[in-house]
Parts: C-alpha cells; structure tokens; sequence
C-alpha cells in the first residue's frame, strides 16, 4: 500500500480546517472574488435552523442575503455522487481517474498526483472529512464526463429542482469564483434533501477520521466532536466567504438543520451554531410560519449531456490525466446523466451493504440490526441511543421498501463479533429482535420480514 507524499500527510495537520488564500497577490482575473462590501461580501452573518422532517424555519437571520459557499459547495457535488450510487451508475468502489486539473487545484488536498486513481469512496470520505479539493475536483470531472465545468452545470440544475433560487455552481470544491454564490436558506434544503432522501449516506458525515494509504485523515468539524447528537455535515472557508457551517443533529427523534454563514472566527461559528441548535432543541424558537420546499420526492433537473469538455491543458511536457490514465479515463468521458434515483429497493441496500464502506481498514466485520421501523426519527432514536450506550459501532440508517412501504433500518455497524453480540443481548433483554451478521450478509432482507409498525 503507498504512502501518501509527506507534504500531503503535513496538510492534515496545518490545513485542520478548509483554509484558502489566492496565492498571487495583485493579480485579479474575471472570476476572481472581490470584497465589495456588498453582497456575498455585506458585513454581518446569515444564519438558518430547521426542522428536517417539516421543514418548518424556526430562526432565520440574513437567510436570503448572497454569500460565497466555500467548501460547503461540495455538499452538491455530494448529493450528485449519493444520486449516482442510488441509481447505479457507480458503486463506492469505482475508481476515479485523477487529471492534472484535479492534481493542481489549491489545498486543502490529499496530494493526489496525474495518473492516479481513487476511489468513489475515498473520494467521499475525503470530501466529507478533511475537505480535499483534489478529491472533490477528481469526483466533479468524473460525474461531468471528464469536464469540472459539466458537473457544475448538473451541480446548478440541481439546484433549481431543489428550489435553490439564489444558488449558482461554478466547481465542484468551492474554491473562489465570483459566480459561485448562495444563500442560508438554499443550503437548508440541500442539507435536507440529502438528510432526508439519502439516509444510508449519512454515516459518511458522522466520520471522525479514516486511513488513507497507511495515513489518518481527520476531521475538521469539530462539531462531531463537541455537540451531543450532532451527525456532521460540512465546514468551509475563504478569505471572503468567512467561516461557514452547516450541521445536522438528533434529539429524542427530532432533526435540526442549521446553516451559519460569514462568520468571523471558526470559535463564533461553533458558539453561535451550538446556541442555535439548542434554542430549537429545547422549544426556545418557534417556527416563524415559513416552510422550505419538500425535499422528498424531488425530481432531478438534469439535462442531457452534450460531449464533455476537454480537460484544462497542463504546462507544457507534462502529460494530461487523459493520457496517463489511458482507457480507464476514457471509459469515464460520457457525462452520467444522473436522472432521477430510482426508489431504492431491498437489493440495491443488499448490494450497498455487501460493499465495504467506511476504510480501507474497518474496525470490525459484524453488525447489529437493532430493528426496522415505519419511522426514520424513530430509527435515528433508537440507533444513536445505542451507540451511546454501547460506545462502539457506527450508525447507519437504512431505506428499505417493503411491500409498498417505506421503512428504516438501525443498525449499529463496523464491530467486532463480541461488540456486536454484547449490544444484542442489551437489546434483546429490554424486549428487542436485535441479530448480529456479518457484513457479506443481507442485513436488510434479514430485517425486512419483522417491522415494527410504529
């Protein structure tokens, strides 16, 4: 197994959130950001929190006012990747040709080089952890049939079908470009539409860390690691967009999601994030009469693709990542069309389960299917009340179609044999049907036939 290159695994550590500064001082081009003092750039923050599941808008502040998105950006290209796995157009096992566009892009990055290929899934946990631009760069070609601008295109008409009116893509890591604005209100409902309609990718999010090539990458949200029930989602900053977050967390069932924008230090967002979700947690907000668009059930807005754009040209003698990857990149040139997922069934989550998902190297092989509930709040509640109390395992949350109707999975997985027999028998001893299987096994089919009606 390769090492990443030591100026990669030195970025893990100095970039520990997604810090960007254009490098060429003095020198402006016409995508460049200005700070105009209106705007993207207007003084003050922008802040929303939500009910997930009603959609209900319990505070909002500046919610409508256009700002930069930052890394949050890759929560689109994100949702783009979780659609193309529901609809089987790639598996997490995919391998992603790395470009020389993709390997030049500014930090924060994982150091890929030309040539190099990585995974759907690393790529994924890359995004989601540490905020590699690289990776997310590497992914958008992919999605866009070899051309970055492509997946913006599908990124924005994304967008539009979710309701995003503010909202204009123009890459897929949220490096600056004066086009690629925002607003609160918008990430809200991407954040929704991804919590709500993508629930067995949840768990890509709540990663507080994984090994890539022998090296640990960590997560920069410190939200993890500091709010009870909180169940991640994305941080990002640029010189102009500020500190930026947006956060999922439970409580007894409830979803909140909270956006903050512009802020001035990544302390003020953490504060003003936490006094945020505790107002809606403990009923000192109420809902101020407005509701975002549903986010499920949306259809997707993606065109049909015309021939992908070529790739940026790199300096002079250095071979392109068409070249050095040769077929394998050519194979990946036709834009994914990305049409609407298809609902999900028992054998696509029997396929999703049967792929190793978290690392290359996973804590354990078992897991604990908790129970099958017509709930997802019912499901959240009791897997994470479990994972609380056992201190072991990963939350994952599964969609299930079963004889017409929608159900969710809890399941407490990547444990080792004992843990995953220990939080059974804790299960099972308060009335339960808690079974342990291996990760080869069908865990949702074994679940399917004892729902609990609730």
């Amino acid at each position: 197994m390769s090492a990443l290159p030591a100026s990669a695994s030195a970025r893990h550590h100095h970039y520990y959130h997604h810090y960007y500064h254009r490098p060429t001082a003095g020198l402006t081009r016409a995508d460049d950001q200005v700070d105009t003092g209106f705007g993207p750039t207007a003084a003050g923050v922008s802040a929303i929190l939500i009910d997930a599941r009603s959609g209900a808008v319990l505070s909002a502040n500046g919610a409508d006012i256009p700002r930069y998105p930052a890394s949050l950006t890759k929560l689109m290209t994100l949702d783009l990747a979780f659609r193309a796995l529901r609809a089987g157009q790639i598996s997490l096992d995919t391998r992603i040709p790395v470009s020389y566009h993709a390997s030049a892009v500014e930090p924060v990055k994982l150091g890929l080089t030309p040539g190099d290929t990585i995974s759907v899934r690393s790529a994924i946990l890359a995004m989601t952890t540490m905020s590699a631009n690289d990776a997310a760069t590497a992914l958008g070609e992919y999605l866009g049939g070899g051309s970055e601008a492509r997946c913006a295109e599908l990124m924005t008409a994304r967008a539009q079908a979710l309701g995003m009116a503010q909202t204009h893509f123009a890459n897929a890591s949220g490096l600056p470009n004066a086009t690629q604005v925002t607003t609160a209100r918008d990430l809200a409902l991407l954040a929704r539409d991804i919590v709500l309609n993508y629930p067995e990718d949840q768990q890509f999010f709540e990663v507080v860390s994984f090994n890539f090539r022998g090296h640990t990458v960590y997560s920069n949200n410190n939200m993890l690691r500091s709010y009870p029930g909180a169940t991640g989602m994305k941080t990002g900053y640029t010189d102009l967009a500020r500190h930026n977050l947006v956060t999922s967390a439970v409580r007894d069932g409830r979803v909140l999601i909270g956006v903050e924008l512009h802020e001035p230090s990544w302390g003020d967002t953490y504060a003003q994030m936490t006094h945020l979700l505790n107002a809606g947690f403990e009923g000192r907000l109420a809902a101020n009469g407005s509701v975002l668009t549903p986010a499920i059930g949306q259809p997707a807005a993606a065109p049909q693709l015309a021939q992908a754009a070529p790739l940026p040209a790199p300096p002079p003698g250095l071979p392109t990542g068409t070249q050095m990857a040769g077929a394998q990149m050519a194979e990946a040139t036709p834009a994914l069309a990305l049409p609407p997922p298809p609902p999900p069934s028992p054998a696509h989550y029997a396929a999703r389960r049967a792929e190793p998902r978290l690392a290359a190297d996973h804590a354990g092989h078992w897991v604990a299917q908790i129970g099958l509930y017509s709930r997802l709040a019912k499901a959240r509640t009791e897997a994470f009340a479990m994972h609380r109390l056992s201190g072991a395992g990963v939350v994952r949350i599964a969609r299930v179609e079963h004889h017409g109707r929608t159900l969710w999975g809890a399941q407490l997985a990547d444990l080792s044999f004992d843990a995953a027999h220990s939080t059974c028998s804790v299960v099972n001893a308060r009335g339960g049907a808690c079974r342990v299987v291996s990760v080869g096994e069908d865990h949702v089919a074994m679940l399917s036939d004892s729902p609990d009606g609730t």
